[in-house]
């Protein structure tokens, strides 16, 4: 025998193993049960006629009539783009802005500029410009960065006219008709906020952005749109959306004890009643991060900053009259990051978990490693593929595209769990930005990737790639055959996101 475990030791790695899955698997189960619930709502989800856009034309909203017994004004919009040192997309963005087709004296733009010299110089031009074409623009300086994003908005909010709030991060384009066929929805005075989803500038681009895509195409059609249909909570995705002035007010607006400042500020106005309504039809093309290091900020912050809401919403949730229907998905939702560290266990314990049993005489159930990986990662697969082809993708683009993903999810769980832990432990780091790049493609003198926590995430990367690669030989002359696709495909993610980390 090529290793044997004494009794003890065997038994704890069993116990260790069994707890991760118990912890997994319902992750997966959840994944289903919102396929399930975005399928049931489709017979329960109807909109009024009078709430439908036709072209760019806009549901007249009541109120008191305009001038000569002219049709009511529509409601006045700001919109927020809050930038901080981007200067490969910010004239983008602003012009996309200012180009939008609702009425020029309905709306006005906010530039929330964080930024440093340079980038400011940029949005200033852009901004001119804009004001020439008869567009109402204002270049927003606080001189700081305190409350990061935020803070900006927060900023933006005390001069904003409007009673409507459109918020548009640096890499978005939005459609000139973005406007009208969001802010028919708030006809219903409940309607405290409505979400578009997120199309892709970039997707083509890599092997890395097709698995991004993958995640969001999933993320929007069976996590909002499953949470939407089924009447429970969901989260403004921190752009390409509307707000309500009056629901983010009664709220508490805008905080920065969280890094996900949109999905605090979520939670927290619909345990005031107020209801979201989520747009899947409406797409807002915007960039993925075609990097590694990139993609590990964007991700990293997501986690650390759900954590931290978890850790701010939940006790008070639970504590409230909300259904119980409800307060599941919202733990389910909140704590999802979980799945992280729980992944990367699973990934150490794939080899120990198959000797174990066999140190303990349990050969014959060697073969539950292999119901095991089906049970894991069916759900995902069905989750992610079933998403791509929605989009009208054909099953042989999905396919790749899907294990693309998962295998990218798997190498994440490295850098993700550190974010993860520190949310757990409190810690309130600094906002750091997804770096954006437009037209430019990638800066080769960038140095992002180059920190010490990067270099660290990189190692580690490697070493447990490098450790799965080793078990799976291992398998192979063990007589562990069983764990082979488990074995494969963590190693796969680990090394192809730890020897992508050190490129920009």
């Amino acid at each position: 025998m090529l290793l044997e475990f004494p009794r003890p030791v065997a038994i704890a790695i069993l116990i260790a193993t069994g707890s991760v899955l118990a912890c997994l698997i319902p992750l997966g189960i959840h994944r289903l049960w919102l396929m399930r619930m975005w399928k049931r709502g489709m017979r329960v989800v109807a909109r009024d006629p009078d709430l439908m856009v036709s072209g760019s034309r806009v549901a007249e909203f009541e109120g008191a009539p305009g001038a000569g017994g002219s049709p009511p004004a529509q409601p006045f919009v700001t919109v927020q783009l809050p930038v901080f040192e981007e200067p490969h997309v910010v004239m983008r963005l602003i012009d996309a802005a200012t180009r939008l087709s609702y009425p020029r004296d309905r709306f006005e733009v906010q530039i929330l500029d964080d930024s440093g010299p340079a980038t400011a110089l940029l949005a200033a031009e852009a901004a001119a410009r804009a004001v020439e074409r008869g567009v109402s623009v204002r270049h927003i300086r606080r001189g700081t960065r305190e409350g990061f994003k935020a803070g900006a908005l927060a900023h933006g909010l005390k001069m904003a006219r409007g009673e409507f709030l459109m918020v548009l991060d640096a890499d978005f384009i939005p459609a000139p008709d973005l406007i009208e066929r969001l802010i028919t929805e708030f006809k219903d005075p409940g309607v405290g906020m409505v979400q578009a989803r997120w199309g892709h500038l970039n997707r083509d681009e890599s092997r890395l952005t097709r698995a991004q895509s993958v995640f969001l195409d999933a993320h929007f059609t069976w996590e909002q749109g499953g949470r939407f249909r089924g009447g429970r909570f969901f989260n403004f995705n921190g752009t390409a959306g509307i707000w309500r002035r009056s629901c983010l007010e009664d709220a508490g607006g805008w905080s920065a004890e969280t890094l996900t400042e949109d999905l605090d500020l979520s939670y927290r106005a619909q345990m005031k009643g107020w209801r979201f309504v989520y747009r899947d039809e409406v797409a807002v093309p915007s960039e993925l991060p075609p990097t590694v290091p990139a993609l590990q900020v964007q991700q990293g912050r997501w986690a650390q900053g759900g954590v931290q809401t978890a850790r701010k919403i939940l006790p008070t949730l639970l504590r409230s009259r909300w259904p119980a229907a409800i307060k599941i998905e919202a733990v389910a939702h909140l704590l999802g990051h979980l799945a992280h560290p729980l992944t990367l266990a699973l990934g150490l314990l794939l080899l120990p978990s198959a000797l174990a049993r066999r140190s303990l005489g349990l050969e014959r159930f060697l073969i539950l490693d292999l119901i095991l990986f089906a049970g894991a990662t069916a759900p995902f697969l069905l989750f992610y593929g079933r998403a791509g082809r929605m989009a009208g993708r054909a099953w042989r683009d999905v396919l790749p595209d899907t294990l693309g993903a998962l295998a990218v999810g798997i190498g994440l769980s490295v850098s993700v769990s550190r974010s993860v832990l520190r949310g757990l432990l409190g810690s309130h780091d600094p906002f750091e930005r997804t770096p954006k790049w437009g037209d430019c493609g990638r800066p080769p003198n960038s140095r992002q990737g180059r920190s010490t926590r990067r270099s660290t995430n990189r190692a580690l990367e490697l070493a447990v790639g490098t450790y799965l690669g080793a078990a799976a030989v291992f398998a192979i002359f063990a007589g562990l055959p069983a764990s082979l696709p488990f074995l494969v495909l963590f190693s796969t993610g680990y090394l192809w996101l730890g020897s992508a980390s050190q490129t920009v």
